[in-house]
């Protein structure tokens, strides 16, 4: 599967059930740009757990952290509308060993990632949040 925005590859995984009254929509799992970040609803995700280090090595190898991490950075484009719910995830990143607001510098300084958002900017209104 490609992005629609950029045509870069695209990761696909299952949603798990505690994360997806917080996504809009009601497909079963997403998918999320290697390259612009851009969370894309998917009817019919493959199974098992999703290899986020194919988006960047930035994203934790724990599926447990890298998941909801993915799925908050998908939603940053959207910070006002999704602010507790990216609340909510990066708390189970934290739950899951790993520091979001790390993985998210990690992303804005990423060559091979061009994110659709302002990853810096977007950092600096997570701090007021978090």
């Amino acid at each position: 599967m490609d992005c629609p925005e950029c045509g870069s590859a695209v990761v696909a995984f299952e949603v798990p059930k505690q994360f997806r009254e917080l996504l809009p929509g009601d497909e079963a799992g997403v998918g999320v740009c290697t390259h612009c970040l851009t969370l894309r609803p998917v009817a019919d995700p493959p199974t098992g757990q999703p290899d986020c280090q194919r988006i960047s090595d930035a994203f934790p190898t724990n599926p447990d952290a890298a998941v909801p991490m993915a799925l908050a950075v998908g939603l940053l484009d959207r910070f006002a509308l999704y602010r507790s719910e990216i609340a909510t995830l990066f708390d189970a990143v934290e739950r899951a060993g790993t520091d979001p607001m790390l993985v998210v510098d990690r992303l804005a300084a990423d060559p091979t990632v061009d994110s659709h958002v302002d990853l810096d900017g977007r950092r600096r209104q997570l701090e007021q949040l978090l």
